[in-house]
């Protein structure tokens, strides 16, 4: 194990702002990661720990401590634990790319995880957040979690209740949160499943591009739905792409509000003053969900708005983008202006998803 000192953070991180790390250590073994967790703790230093750095915010300050990247690779074949059902169980290293896991899911033939393509990041970042796009979530898959707990200095095996998913959140970024370090996820797939079709922006890919298909009600397989939501994903500036200044971003930067029944219809009423109709998807509607983009641009900050050296994209507007030289305080700024204008136009306060470090 190597501890490294004041190392740039920025450049590990797809928003490509912030400071510098006071130690570093990107770690490839469980016992590294021990090891490592005990230099903070004799040391009293604060502990941050770095996936792939794609729903991230550092501050231009860094980070005061210690900051472990944890690089564990591995991932085991399939193995069938449920014949009946088709279940298989995939083993993943925390410091696997996201998306060469689901890309080796779908080449198997394994349902579960195909909605999440083309999500930047590592494998160890998913649960935190519990991760979702196009009408799944990671939870979904989740059959156990592999931790290193600060706590009690042992490596547990967390089940998935164990876990506390929700939207957006879990033990780990909520009431447990800093207690645990990833270590592997163990993901329930399915082998042979049907691809899942539920998001709008999927049903009306496959109705456009292939109408016969729908007239025969042909499914489409795990490896068209893979390649449709990487296609939406790219159109969005949602797709980590090489020279494309709109990928400078960490992602969706707000989530979507989960409103009560007396907030949606005061929204509903101000929508209707102001003559629009809210967007209506039946994945939100389920749970009194509204497109956060909606109301951004419906708050006076559409797609290309620019604020400096940070701006939103051209192709999404909840992508919050570093034009080129921007500050991690640039996005905070205009992160505040964003919230306080959709909080003036419709009464509600827009979360941010992106972790925030050193703040």
């Amino acid at each position: 194990m190597t501890i490294q000192e004041n190392v740039p953070l920025a450049p590990m991180t797809t928003l490509q702002v912030g400071g510098a790390a006071r130690y570093f250590a990107e770690l490839r073994r469980e016992d590294d990661v021990r090891q490592a967790a005990e230099f903070a703790k004799t040391r009293e230093l604060p502990l941050f720990v770095l996936g792939g750095g794609s729903n991230l915010v550092v501050a231009d300050s860094g980070w005061p401590g210690l900051v472990l990247k944890i690089a564990i690779s591995g991932m085991t074949s399939p193995t069938t634990i449920d014949a009946p059902g088709n279940a298989v169980l995939f083993s993943v290293g925390a410091g696997v790319n996201w998306d060469d896991f689901v890309a080796q899911a779908v080449v198997q033939n394994c349902a579960g995880v195909e909605c999440l393509s083309g999500i930047p990041g590592s494998v160890g970042g998913t649960p935190v957040q519990n991760v979702g796009a196009y009408g799944q979530e990671v939870s979904d898959s989740i059959e156990s979690v592999r931790v290193l707990d600060l706590k009690q200095d042992r490596i547990v095996v967390l089940p998935k209740p164990a876990c506390g998913f929700r939207y957006r959140a879990s033990i780990f970024n909520s009431n447990e949160r800093g207690r645990y370090i990833i270590l592997r996820v163990n993901f329930r797939l399915k082998r042979g499943g049907a691809a899942s079709l539920k998001y709008a922006d999927l049903q009306k890919h496959f109705a456009e591009c292939f109408p016969e298909r729908l007239e025969k009600k042909t499914p489409p397989s795990l490896a068209e739905v893979r390649e449709a939501v990487r296609a939406i994903r790219r159109s969005k500036g949602m797709l980590i792409v090489p020279g494309d200044d709109d990928c400078r971003s960490a992602g969706s930067f707000f989530k979507n509000p989960v409103l009560s029944e007396d907030q949606l219809k005061d929204l509903t009423a101000r929508a209707t003053a102001k003559g629009l109709e809210i967007p209506s998807y039946p994945a939100l509607d389920a749970q009194r969900k509204i497109p956060a983009a909606w109301l951004v641009e419906h708050s006076g900050f559409p797609k290309g708005y620019i604020a400096g050296a940070a701006g939103i994209s051209h192709k999404h507007a909840l992508a919050l983008i570093n034009r080129g030289a921007a500050k991690a305080s640039d996005i905070v700024g205009l992160k505040d202006a964003i919230q306080h204008g959709v909080q003036e136009a419709w009464g509600i306060l827009l979360e941010p998803e992106p972790v925030f470090v050193g703040f």
